[in-house]
């Protein structure tokens, strides 16, 4: 399945120099093809499926990045940008909580378990 991946034919943005695919292509249609079957979809989904998802995605990154861009700081996307763009989408608000909140977490967690075991 991987060599059959690699010679897939490639067309759109975001796919390495010159609409090639790069060596970050693969590997993001391995991840969306893996998180496709952990919400529900066949072990192994079309790869039309594959690539639209992919497609759907780095669109949605591209526009929340430039949107982000300009309403921050120029040239910089920080984490305040990404939520006041979609604070009044309920669910992406919640999750983007979410993960803010784990990622807090677990950079206490890091601090502790190098203290215990670094003496800092």
């Amino acid at each position: 399945m991987a060599d059959e991946e690699e010679d897939a034919p490639v067309s759109g943005a975001g796919r390495g120099a010159a609409g090639g695919p790069g060596r970050g292509w693969v590997r993001g249609r391995v991840r969306v093809r893996c998180m496709m079957y952990g919400f529900g979809d066949d072990q192994n989904p079309y790869t039309e499926s594959v690539d639209i998802l992919e497609d759907l995605v780095i669109e949605f990154i591209t526009e929340m990045t430039h949107k982000a861009m300009s309403i921050g700081r120029q040239g910089r996307v920080q984490v305040e940008d990404i939520v006041f763009l979609i604070r009044k989408d309920p669910r992406k608000f919640a999750r983007v909580k979410d993960l803010l909140t784990m990622n807090e977490e677990l950079k206490r967690a890091r601090k502790a378990f190098d203290e215990a075991n670094y003496g800092s």
